[in-house]
Protein backbone atom coordinates (compact mmCIF):
# COMPACT_ATOMS: atom_id res chain seq x y z
CA UNK A 1 0.00 0.00 0.00
CA UNK A 2 1.61 3.21 -1.12
CA UNK A 3 0.88 6.25 0.96
CA UNK A 4 1.31 9.82 -0.21
CA UNK A 5 3.00 12.30 2.05
CA UNK A 6 -0.21 14.33 2.27
CA UNK A 7 -2.01 11.48 4.06
CA UNK A 8 -2.01 11.18 7.82
CA UNK A 9 0.65 8.81 9.14
CA UNK A 10 -0.52 5.35 10.19
CA UNK A 11 -0.68 4.90 13.95
CA UNK A 12 1.39 1.79 14.63
CA UNK A 13 1.51 -0.07 17.94
CA UNK A 14 4.84 -1.90 18.15
CA UNK A 15 4.97 -4.63 20.79
CA UNK A 16 8.59 -5.66 21.19
CA UNK A 17 10.53 -6.54 24.36
CA UNK A 18 13.95 -6.07 22.71
CA UNK A 19 14.79 -2.35 22.51
CA UNK A 20 17.40 -2.87 19.76
CA UNK A 21 14.90 -4.71 17.55
CA UNK A 22 12.26 -2.08 18.26
CA UNK A 23 14.62 0.71 17.23
CA UNK A 24 15.53 -1.14 14.02
CA UNK A 25 11.86 -1.57 13.08
CA UNK A 26 11.07 2.07 13.85
CA UNK A 27 14.02 3.19 11.74
CA UNK A 28 13.02 0.89 8.86
CA UNK A 29 9.47 2.22 8.78
CA UNK A 30 10.47 5.83 9.29
CA UNK A 31 8.38 8.68 10.67
CA UNK A 32 7.10 10.04 7.36
CA UNK A 33 4.29 7.51 6.93
CA UNK A 34 4.11 5.99 10.41
CA UNK A 35 3.53 7.27 13.92
CA UNK A 36 4.92 4.48 16.09
CA UNK A 37 4.15 3.79 19.74
CA UNK A 38 6.50 1.19 21.26
CA UNK A 39 5.54 -0.89 24.26
CA UNK A 40 7.34 -3.83 25.86
CA UNK A 41 5.59 -7.20 25.73
CA UNK A 42 6.31 -7.93 29.38
CA UNK A 43 3.08 -8.53 31.31
CA UNK A 44 1.10 -7.09 28.42
CA UNK A 45 -2.66 -6.58 28.72
CA UNK A 46 -3.21 -6.49 24.95
CA UNK A 47 -6.82 -5.28 24.81
CA UNK A 48 -6.11 -2.47 27.30
CA UNK A 49 -3.03 -1.29 25.38
CA UNK A 50 -4.90 -1.36 22.06
CA UNK A 51 -7.85 0.50 23.57
CA UNK A 52 -5.54 3.19 24.99
CA UNK A 53 -3.56 3.71 21.76
CA UNK A 54 -6.22 3.05 19.07
CA UNK A 55 -3.64 1.96 16.47
CA UNK A 56 -4.30 1.52 12.74
CA UNK A 57 -1.83 -1.38 12.70
CA UNK A 58 -0.22 -3.68 15.27
CA UNK A 59 3.25 -5.21 14.94
CA UNK A 60 4.02 -7.88 17.54
CA UNK A 61 7.16 -9.88 18.29
CA UNK A 62 6.36 -12.70 20.70
CA UNK A 63 8.39 -15.83 21.46
CA UNK A 64 5.39 -18.08 21.95
CA UNK A 65 1.79 -16.81 21.73
CA UNK A 66 -0.17 -18.16 24.71
CA UNK A 67 -3.87 -18.93 25.05
CA UNK A 68 -4.65 -15.55 26.66
CA UNK A 69 -3.13 -13.73 23.70
CA UNK A 70 -5.10 -15.83 21.19
CA UNK A 71 -8.29 -15.11 23.16
CA UNK A 72 -7.51 -11.37 23.22
CA UNK A 73 -6.90 -11.40 19.46
CA UNK A 74 -10.21 -13.23 18.98
CA UNK A 75 -12.08 -10.59 20.97
CA UNK A 76 -10.39 -7.78 19.07
CA UNK A 77 -11.20 -9.43 15.74
CA UNK A 78 -14.88 -9.55 16.69
CA UNK A 79 -15.23 -6.10 18.24
CA UNK A 80 -12.62 -3.85 16.63
CA UNK A 81 -10.55 -5.67 13.98
CA UNK A 82 -7.14 -4.28 13.04
CA UNK A 83 -4.35 -5.46 10.75
CA UNK A 84 -1.78 -7.40 12.77
CA UNK A 85 1.75 -8.43 11.82
CA UNK A 86 3.18 -11.05 14.17
CA UNK A 87 6.75 -12.34 14.40
CA UNK A 88 7.22 -15.48 16.47
CA UNK A 89 9.46 -18.51 16.99
CA UNK A 90 6.43 -20.81 16.94
CA UNK A 91 6.18 -22.39 13.50
CA UNK A 92 3.77 -25.29 14.01
CA UNK A 93 0.72 -25.43 11.77
CA UNK A 94 -1.81 -25.49 14.62
CA UNK A 95 -0.46 -22.29 16.19
CA UNK A 96 -0.32 -20.46 12.86
CA UNK A 97 -3.85 -21.58 11.97
CA UNK A 98 -5.31 -20.43 15.31
CA UNK A 99 -3.58 -17.04 15.08
CA UNK A 100 -4.62 -16.36 11.49
CA UNK A 101 -8.15 -17.40 12.45
CA UNK A 102 -7.92 -14.92 15.34
CA UNK A 103 -7.24 -12.03 12.95
CA UNK A 104 -3.48 -12.00 12.40
CA UNK A 105 -2.94 -10.64 8.86
CA UNK A 106 0.70 -11.71 8.48
CA UNK A 107 2.49 -14.33 10.59
CA UNK A 108 6.28 -14.51 10.19
CA UNK A 109 8.28 -17.34 11.74
CA UNK A 110 11.68 -16.19 12.99
CA UNK A 111 13.33 -12.96 14.07
CA UNK A 112 12.17 -9.54 13.00
CA UNK A 113 13.94 -8.57 9.79
CA UNK A 114 13.94 -4.77 9.75
CA UNK A 115 14.75 -4.69 6.03
CA UNK A 116 11.55 -6.60 5.23
CA UNK A 117 9.23 -4.97 7.74
CA UNK A 118 7.85 -2.27 5.43
CA UNK A 119 6.94 -4.69 2.62
CA UNK A 120 5.40 -7.11 5.14
CA UNK A 121 3.33 -4.27 6.62
CA UNK A 122 2.15 -3.19 3.16
CA UNK A 123 1.05 -6.74 2.31
CA UNK A 124 -0.69 -7.14 5.69
CA UNK A 125 -2.63 -3.89 5.17
CA UNK A 126 -3.83 -5.03 1.73
CA UNK A 127 -4.79 -8.49 3.04
CA UNK A 128 -6.67 -6.97 5.97
CA UNK A 129 -8.62 -4.56 3.73
CA UNK A 130 -9.54 -7.32 1.28
CA UNK A 131 -10.62 -9.63 4.10
CA UNK A 132 -12.79 -6.97 5.75
CA UNK A 133 -14.44 -6.13 2.42
CA UNK A 134 -15.20 -9.81 1.81
CA UNK A 135 -16.50 -10.20 5.36
CA UNK A 136 -18.79 -7.17 4.96
CA UNK A 137 -20.08 -8.46 1.63
CA UNK A 138 -20.91 -11.83 3.19
CA UNK A 139 -22.68 -10.16 6.13
CA UNK A 140 -24.67 -7.96 3.74
CA UNK A 141 -25.67 -10.98 1.65
CA UNK A 142 -26.73 -12.87 4.77
CA UNK A 143 -28.74 -9.84 5.93
CA UNK A 144 -30.52 -9.59 2.58
CA UNK A 145 -31.37 -13.30 2.58
CA UNK A 146 -32.73 -13.05 6.13
CA UNK A 147 -34.77 -9.98 5.15
CA UNK A 148 -36.21 -11.74 2.09
CA UNK A 149 -37.16 -14.74 4.21
CA UNK A 150 -38.88 -12.50 6.80
CA UNK A 151 -40.85 -10.65 4.09
CA UNK A 152 -41.88 -13.94 2.48
CA UNK A 153 -43.13 -15.34 5.79
CA UNK A 154 -45.11 -12.17 6.58
CA UNK A 155 -46.58 -12.16 3.09
CA UNK A 156 -47.75 -15.77 3.47
CA UNK A 157 -49.30 -14.95 6.84
CA UNK A 158 -51.24 -12.03 5.33
CA UNK A 159 -52.40 -14.19 2.42
CA UNK A 160 -53.71 -16.87 4.80
CA UNK A 161 -55.33 -14.61 7.39
CA UNK A 162 -56.72 -11.90 5.10
CA UNK A 163 -57.47 -14.10 2.09
CA UNK A 164 -55.22 -12.01 -0.15
CA UNK A 165 -53.33 -12.86 -3.28
CA UNK A 166 -49.54 -12.69 -3.15
CA UNK A 167 -49.60 -9.41 -5.04
CA UNK A 168 -52.24 -7.91 -2.74
CA UNK A 169 -50.34 -8.98 0.37
CA UNK A 170 -47.12 -7.39 -0.89
CA UNK A 171 -48.90 -4.14 -1.84
CA UNK A 172 -50.51 -4.00 1.61
CA UNK A 173 -47.12 -4.41 3.29
CA UNK A 174 -45.61 -1.76 1.04
CA UNK A 175 -48.44 0.69 1.87
CA UNK A 176 -48.00 0.02 5.60
CA UNK A 177 -44.28 0.72 5.22
CA UNK A 178 -44.91 4.02 3.40
CA UNK A 179 -47.62 5.14 5.84
CA UNK A 180 -45.44 4.43 8.89
CA UNK A 181 -42.08 5.55 7.46
CA UNK A 182 -40.68 2.04 7.78
CA UNK A 183 -38.94 -0.43 5.53
CA UNK A 184 -40.87 -3.46 4.27
CA UNK A 185 -38.52 -5.61 6.35
CA UNK A 186 -39.56 -3.74 9.52
CA UNK A 187 -43.25 -4.11 8.63
CA UNK A 188 -42.71 -7.83 8.01
CA UNK A 189 -41.06 -8.26 11.44
CA UNK A 190 -43.96 -6.42 13.12
CA UNK A 191 -46.51 -8.60 11.33
CA UNK A 192 -44.71 -11.77 12.38
CA UNK A 193 -44.61 -10.50 15.98
CA UNK A 194 -48.37 -9.99 15.84
CA UNK A 195 -48.79 -13.45 14.31
CA UNK A 196 -46.71 -14.98 17.11
CA UNK A 197 -48.84 -13.19 19.76
CA UNK A 198 -52.07 -14.38 18.15
CA UNK A 199 -50.80 -17.95 18.14
CA UNK A 200 -50.13 -17.91 21.89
Amino acid sequence: MNRTHSEHPLNVLLIEHDQAKASAVMQALGTQDYHITHVSSGGLALLKVVDENQPDLIIMDVESPDRDMVESLNQMSQINPKPIVMFSEQGDTETIHSLVKSGVSAYIVGDVDAARVKSIVDIAMVRFTEYQELKNELLETKKKLTSQKTIEQAKIWLMETKQLTEKEAYHRMRKMAMDNGQTIDEVAKNLLSVAAMLDL
